[in-house]
């Protein structure tokens, strides 16, 4: 980060020598245009006052070759300004750019170093866990309703360990390696089995699925598919107060079918709303920071959603919370 810092500071230094030398040849410029110009126009005054053609200088300024001169003074003025005005513009348009390009590579290199501790974290802390249970398998002689209960936890932690190695997979895969492998799927079924499998996941959590259709079909990635609507889900729960409410709903939309994912949690601010498709990226509040996570969910998501030719907005929960909108195209049966 010093020399990050340094090396700014050096770019700022040679840009700042690079204006200052460009003015001061600017300067020069002018003044020896501006002298020049009045040497030529005190030469052919002097001809033509010799030649007879004029009385005076007054007279002089109203003959072709004041104008002429003039005319091509003020050609030359205009042109030293015109070319600064270039030169400015662009020197200006490259620090932008240079700023631009430096800001993004600091926050994708801070993301990356955030995504790197809540991953140590997130891989640490399941492992611990079931390490901890083995070693009390091993060492005690448990009841039977202790060593369920440890060992219901121990897959818990195994679940948790494997659907984040398959989000890793699955965001290595997106940029290109991801292929769906397309069938006719019925949202309606996959949403029911999915909305079972949290609620049996979460018992404490409401799950609530309201469809305007008794069947919907798309042409999609059964897997691709099951992962943006449990990371929806899961996404809403994260970002909820105890006990998470969250509200499922299936509808038509034109030519798509419509699927929203309504919860009543800490929301999302305007100014994030643009940032949380973005690999790695985790919303800076105090609220969010405290849940796990690693900023891959709502990446996967949007990638997949593209995939599927579809699209996913989001918008704000009245009185509070967050709706994920994704459309996805409609097989006309």
């Amino acid at each position: 980060m010093v020399k990050n810092n340094k090396l700014r500071l050096l770019s700022y230094v040679v840009i700042a020598y690079m204006l200052l030398v460009f003015a001061w040849w600017s300067v020069l410029l002018y003044t020896k245009n501006k002298d020049a110009y009045n040497a030529k126009l005190k030469y052919w005054e002097l001809i033509m006052v010799a030649q007879g053609d004029i009385s005076n200088a007054h007279e002089f300024t109203h003959t072709p070759k004041y104008e002429e001169l003039t005319k091509k003074y003020k050609s030359h003025e205009l042109m030293i300004f015109g070319e600064g005005a270039v030169f400015v513009l662009s020197l200006a348009i490259g620090i932008w750019l240079i700023n631009r390009g430096y800001n993004r590579e600091m926050i994708a290199a801070q993301q990356s170093r955030n995504f790197l501790l809540s991953i140590t974290h997130e891989l640490k802390s399941p492992i611990a866990s079931i390490r901890l249970v083995l070693e009390t398998f091993l060492k005690r002689d448990l009841h039977k309703e202790l060593f369920n209960k440890l060992g219901n936890n121990a897959l818990s932690e195994t679940e948790r360990l494997t659907s984040l190695v398959d989000n890793l997979l699955l965001a290595a895969k997106m940029e290109t390696a991801y292929q769906p492998v397309i069938e006719e799927i019925n949202v309606v079924e996959l949403l029911e089995e999915m909305i079972s499998k949290v609620r049996t996941k979460f018992p404490k959590v409401t799950v609530k699925f309201d469809s305007d259709l008794n069947s919907a079909y798309v042409n999609g990635d059964s897997m691709g598919l099951t992962s943006v609507i449990l990371n929806l889900i899961e996404n809403a729960i994260k970002y909820s107060p105890d006990p998470a409410e969250i509200a499922v709903a299936l509808a038509h939309s034109k030519e798509n079918i419509l699927i929203a994912f309504a919860d009543k949690g800490f929301g999302i601010p305007d100014s994030e709303k643009s940032n949380i498709f973005n690999k790695f990226y985790r919303i800076g509040n105090e609220d969010t920071r405290k849940t796990k996570g690693t900023g891959l969910g709502l990446y996967i998501v949007n990638e997949i959603v593209r995939a599927h030719n579809g699209k996913i907005n989001i918008a704000d929960n009245n009185p509070k919370g967050t709706i994920f909108k994704v459309y996805l195209p409609q097989i006309k049966n």
